[in-house]
């Protein structure tokens, strides 16, 4: 989701290399690996997959805080999730240093392998990666520092069945022109470089490119698409985004695109009552037959008590009303 807090900054970084040692000390290939045919996700017998999952918070918070183990997993799993996407901040990857990253990654992939559940790695910055102007100081990062992190992301991972998308890049947005200018053609290349970069080392892993406005907007794709193979686009639906009524809206924005391409929602959410993003369940219902009717794979935001909105009350891990309406979209009872 998005902060309020607008900081601009830019700086240049140095390249260090990582050294890619994969974790051999489980199955990387237990799970089916998931490739992309048409405008769906398949295993190689080639039946579709339709992922149901939710995005934790950054490891780097939820280890501060005392939680990371297997055992926050497993309440995922409890839920019925098929996938974790798994945010990684730019401030805390270099805070923490990319070599102790990298342990916890292993360890949320080992996790997740165990349980049955496959993986999105996500790189959460927000705003304009061309003019390296972000929407808070925690997104800060630069072009070369991205594909630096990609590197040494598909080095790590290539082969590895459970990870089975690269998020490149949270939301891009210009922040209604407060962070400079990028054109639809600046953001392609910028994605088709880190393809072409990422698949050099693993070319299994399934890209995923977000669309403008905060993740949420796909329309150029009507003029422009990503010159790539086996990728999928990303929007993210939350209810604030347009006014109702959302579904042909949705069908404007994003909903199209996944007639041609695979499209994954990443990210959305929405809490009970009347605060914010608050739609007493409508909202939940419309969104999750929307999706599921076009084939389009979720992830819902976020199993954390503190970061909005909510899925989990605390770490004694009580659902949220949100939260009990993904258990249950996830686990198929939402008609």
């Amino acid at each position: 989701m998005k902060k309020t807090t607008l900081f601009i900054f830019s700086f240049s970084f140095l390249f260090i290399e990582i050294v890619a040692q994969v974790d051999t000390t489980y199955n990387i290939k237990k799970l089916p690996l998931i490739s992309v045919k048409g405008n769906s996700f398949v295993n190689p017998d080639g039946d579709t997959i339709l992922f149901r999952g939710v995005s934790i918070s950054d490891p780097d918070k939820v280890e501060n805080d005392g939680y990371w183990e297997k055992e926050h997993f497993m309440k995922l799993k409890e839920m019925g999730a098929m996938i974790v996407r798994i945010p990684v901040h730019p401030a805390a990857w270099r805070e923490r240093t990319p070599e102790e990253y990298l342990k916890l990654l292993d360890e949320a992939v080992r996790w997740c392998t165990e349980l049955n559940m496959y993986v999105i790695i996500d790189w959460h910055s927000i705003g304009n990666l061309k003019m390296e102007l972000f929407q808070d100081p925690y997104y800060i990062t630069t072009l070369a520092e991205t594909n630096n992190f990609w590197l040494t992301i598909a080095r790590r991972f290539t082969g590895n069945n459970t990870v089975a998308f690269y998020e490149f890049f949270n939301e891009p947005t210009l922040y209604f022109g407060q962070l400079g200018r990028m054109s639809w053609e600046d953001w392609k290349k910028i994605n088709e470089d880190l393809i072409s970069l990422v698949r050099a080392y693993d070319r299994e892993t399934i890209p995923l490119v977000a669309g403008f406005d905060w993740g949420y907007d796909l329309t150029p794709l009507l003029i422009s698409p990503i010159e790539a193979e086996g990728i999928a686009y990303v929007s993210h639906p939350y209810p604030h985004k347009r006014s109702q009524p959302w579904e042909p809206r949705w069908d404007e924005n994003f909903g199209f695109a996944a007639s041609t391409w695979p499209v994954f929602v990443t990210e959305f959410g929405f809490i009970q009552g009347n605060f914010g993003m608050a739609d007493n369940g409508d909202y939940g219902n419309r969104i999750i037959k929307y999706l599921e009717q076009k084939g389009i794979s979720w992830a819902c935001w976020v199993f954390d008590p503190h970061w909005f909105p909510q899925l989990i009350k605390s770490y004694d891990y009580d659902l949220t009303e949100s939260g009990e309406f993904f258990k249950k979209a996830m686990r198929g009872d939402i008609k």
